[in-house]
């Protein structure tokens, strides 16, 4: 079994936070169908059967706990510049975009039916829209023996859990105003709740662990398409201002890859070898009593 360690980072305005993400792969995916857990949050993936509430919903807990423990402590394990460059990508563009966040929230028409209708579109990315749907995915996965729709559920609704958690230290961290509160520059540490965006945050949380479960076809474009929609709908209705959009996206997005990075039964998700596999050259050593040398092959 093998063991890879992911940076997942997050800047937020002049900070942000990384988040370090291990995955386990079995090396014959076929002969061990369920590998070792490594701690204790694997345990709720490699179950075959549906749990019952309380002992699932104990294992989930347990799971965000250290996910938050991950999380927050992640800065120190930035040791390269290839770990940092997601920080400054994300902390600038964040950066950039509160810098002119008074100015480009003007440039919408800011209509009544606009706005009115955004806010309905964006809560479709609200928590108790986006938690049910993990889990439709979670149950229709026990219902149906598939794991890969059960894994979704569990998983999402972990990443949502997570995003929120994280998401909401900020708001009330940074204190920021709403477009539509004081005199509409987003002023930070007046008693608002703009920054990051929760709605955001969430949507993409769910849109990324989907789109990397089912990461072929149109599954990906559907996802982040709609988390796209729910965070644009965030801006159009007033609620918050590019950089909280901003924010708020790439928290959940990297939240979501971490959790499936982490978390991930890769017994589900085994892929064939490769047929470029077969022209792999292999060097063997020859010795008997005619000749002694190396013998170069090409395939198995």
């Amino acid at each position: 079994m093998s063991t890879w360690r992911y940076k997942l980072p997050l800047a937020l305005c002049t900070f942000g936070l990384a988040f370090p993400a291990h995955s386990q792969q079995a090396d014959n995916p076929q002969a061990q169908a369920e590998p070792e857990p490594q701690d204790a949050r694997d345990r709720v993936l490699y179950s075959t059967e549906t749990e019952h509430f309380k002992p699932l919903t104990k294992k989930l807990v347990q799971n965000i706990w250290m996910d938050q423990k991950d999380i927050w402590t992640s800065p120190l394990h930035i040791r390269t510049a290839e770990d940092a460059i997601p920080w400054i990508l994300v902390g600038a563009g964040t950066g950039a975009l509160i810098a002119s966040d008074h100015w480009s929230a003007r440039q919408l028409p800011n209509t009544v039916d606009q706005v009115a209708i955004s806010r309905d579109v964006s809560q479709v990315g609200a928590a108790y829209t986006v938690l049910p749907i993990t889990a439709g995915f979670y149950i229709g996965g026990a219902f149906a023996h598939n794991e890969k729709a059960r894994e979704t559920g569990i998983l999402g609704g972990e990443a949502i859990l997570d995003a929120v958690l994280v998401a909401e230290v900020f708001k009330l961290t940074m204190r920021r105003e709403r477009p539509l509160q004081g005199d509409g520059n987003g002023a930070f540490f007046q008693g608002g709740s703009s920054f990051p965006s929760g709605h955001a945050a969430e949507s993409w949380a769910l849109a990324s662990v989907v789109a990397h479960e089912y990461n072929k076809g149109w599954y990906p474009y559907a996802a982040y398409g709609l988390a796209s929609l729910v965070s644009l709908s965030r801006l159009s209705g007033q609620q918050h201002f590019p950089s909280d959009v901003l924010a708020g996206s790439a928290l959940g997005w990297f939240v979501g890859r971490y959790v499936f990075k982490t978390h991930v039964d890769h017994s589900i998700h085994a892929r064939p070898e490769s047929k470029l596999a077969s022209l792999r050259p292999q060097v063997i050593p020859r010795f008997d009593s005619d000749s002694k040398g190396v013998v170069l092959s090409w395939g198995h």
